[in-house]
């Protein structure tokens, strides 16, 4: 896999450099409520902007059906990659039409273009060869060279992701490069204890890294609305709590195959439980209950690790050598159920281990919740390509930087 400071060292001064990026963040009324992946994707863009290339930036944003859809356009991205590269990004109001070619035409060395949001042509997301591929050769006609650096899209079949590589010369970005190292580390020669907690609404979200991690982790931590199937699993009743009853017997044979093989599978003792989802719009003091995770009432439903679990999951961190995180431990987004999951936080901070955050809900509590994102040893910007890496899947992204 080439290396983008190795296309940088053969001259990229006045070339046009297709960079995909993963722009993808979360929006309310045209505002960037969290800018981590931008951030993120400033170092290859400006590196490349400084050895005098005319980047073309490109990412998707949100699930727009192919076809423009103005709530998912890129326009307020291109104002903030601006600001964070100190200089001008000019916007292309299209991915491929007279606004992408004029804007890129127009670029001088030095200048970045973001094109629009990619998924507004049908063909970006296609499941058809053909069509994916004609939407590549419409891209590959923007750009002399391609640096893949959205790792959040590298597990996605997609056009700008898959097929436009095999078009161009190419090499990986630093943050691909970077995000590859780290997953290595959590495969490869890991440090023990080796500690994995793992949380989010869906057990079935997380089968696939579940079962692949039973062959190399020490330990592993359940929470969130997942947590409430491993408990039905065990026997315990959970109320009106989040319940994939058709995984139960799915859940029992990890926690089988866990006895077995030696790893210690930890669930919460206790939980905060409510009557009813809390406002997440208004904050609404919600009034959770402390309860037994054998004693839940029918009427309650689940929201967050309780205290005494707090401690428990903290006692499995503390010696742990190497950690990765991925899904909160609660509805981390109102304030009566956040404790669990910057419990965890603190719990990964506390420790001497090699901490890794899995992108997605995880990334987002750590901002959100005011932590030092540069204390944690990586924060994966993207989650679905971690657990998909981790699974021992091969992505089709980084499988297409591979090919020379």
């Amino acid at each position: 896999m080439k290396t983008i400071d190795e296309l940088i060292g053969e001259g990229v001064a006045g070339k046009r450099v297709f960079v995909r990026a993963d722009l993808n963040v979360p929006l309310d009324a045209g505002a960037i409520t969290d800018d981590g992946r931008i951030r993120a994707a400033v170092p290859t863009i400006r590196k490349l902007s400084e050895g005098g290339a005319r980047v073309v930036v490109a990412s998707h944003l949100g699930r727009p059906k192919g076809a423009p859809d103005p709530q998912f356009s890129l326009a307020p991205v291109a104002k903030r990659l601006g600001e964070l590269l100190g200089k001008d990004v000019a916007f292309a109001s299209d991915t491929v039409g007279d606004s992408a070619r004029s804007t890129v035409e127009a670029s001088s060395g030095g200048g970045v273009t973001l094109l629009e949001n990619l998924r507004f042509n049908a063909g970006e997301t296609s499941k058809d060869d053909a069509e994916r591929g004609a939407f590549a050769g419409e891209l590959a006609a923007l750009a002399d060279l391609y640096v893949g650096d959205g790792f959040g899209a590298v597990h996605r079949k997609h056009a700008s992701v898959y097929d436009l590589p095999a078009r161009l010369p190419h090499a990986a970005g630093g943050l691909i490069a970077t995000e590859v190292g780290v997953l290595k580390k959590l495969t490869e020669d890991v440090g023990r204890p080796y500690a994995v907690v793992l949380g989010g609404a869906k057990v079935s979200d997380k089968l696939g890294v579940i079962d692949h991690l039973l062959e190399k982790a020490d330990r592993i931590l359940i929470g969130g609305g997942m947590a409430y199937t491993f408990l039905k699993a065990q026997g315990h009743e959970v109320g009106s709590s989040l319940l994939q009853e058709d995984q139960v017997s799915v859940v029992q044979g990890y926690l089988e195959r866990a006895e077995k093989l030696g790893v210690e599978f930890v669930l919460p003792v206790d939980v905060l439980a409510a009557e009813s989802f809390p406002d997440l719009k208004t904050k609404a003091p919600a009034k959770p209950q402390t309860v037994a995770v054998d004693a839940i009432p029918a009427e309650l439903m689940g929201l967050d690790i309780g205290p005494r679990t707090r401690e428990l999951y903290a006692s499995k961190l503390a010696d742990a050598a190497t950690v990765f995180w991925n899904g909160p431990m609660g509805v981390f987004e109102h304030p009566d159920y956040a404790e669990g999951t910057s419990a965890v936080a603190r719990g990964l901070l506390d420790s001497d281990a090699f901490t890794v955050v899995g992108g997605g809900d995880s990334a987002a509590a750590v901002r959100l919740l005011g932590f030092d994102e540069n204390a944690f040893g990586h924060i994966s910007t993207g989650g679905g390509a971690s657990l998909e890496y981790l699974e021992g899947k091969t992505l089709p992204g980084l499988a297409a930087l591979e090919d020379s």
